[in-house]
């Protein structure tokens, strides 16, 4: 397994494993199969371009991409102090072999180089127990709960937001 971050290069196999996990996980994103389905690959691009303190990672087995996720960084002022992990799936067929971690802890490593993000944050499905396990594990706190974040085929969805904070070498 291979972990690092997508490229231009990446945005079929990109696209391809997005769209898979929008169709068979709906609860587990904000946004839609339809409306990413409906993105021309250029827009899809915008979101694997390198920038020093966001990124799109993704884990490949040769050159199979089995998981992905993405940190992004907040672009108001009195945000910035903030990123955000979202995206993140791991393709039914690769879990329970560690994936999932590695991609958190790839795109927490990123989070942890960039000495003005302070805070992450990310939301889950309040029912998905497997990734807020996986969350926790890795230093994530709940900070709240949101009844209802989510709606989908007329059934309302909690979500959790929870919170990590990069820890810094003293001194800085």
């Amino acid at each position: 397994m291979h972990i690092r971050r997508l490229t231009l290069q990446d945005v079929p196999s990109f696209r391809a494993l997005r769209l898979s996990a929008l169709r068979d996980e709906p609860t587990a994103f904000g946004a839609s199969y339809e409306e990413e389905a409906a993105f021309s690959p250029e827009v899809t691009a915008t979101r694997l371009a390198e920038h020093p303190d966001q990124g799109v990672f993704g884990a490949f087995d040769g050159a199979t991409l089995l998981g992905i996720i993405a940190l992004r960084r907040e672009n108001m002022r009195k945000l910035r102090h903030k990123g955000m992990i979202f995206g993140m799936y791991v393709a039914p067929e690769a879990r329970g072999k560690g994936i999932g971690r590695s991609l958190l802890s790839q795109a927490l490593a990123l989070a942890q180089s960039v000495p003005e993000l302070l805070q992450v944050n990310l939301s889950v499905n309040a029912s998905n127990v497997a990734a807020i396990s996986l969350y926790e594990s890795l230093g994530f706190e709940t900070f709240g709960r949101e009844p209802g974040a989510m709606k989908i085929d007329d059934v309302l969805h909690e979500e959790l937001h929870m919170f990590w904070h990069p820890v810094r070498p003293t001194g800085v």
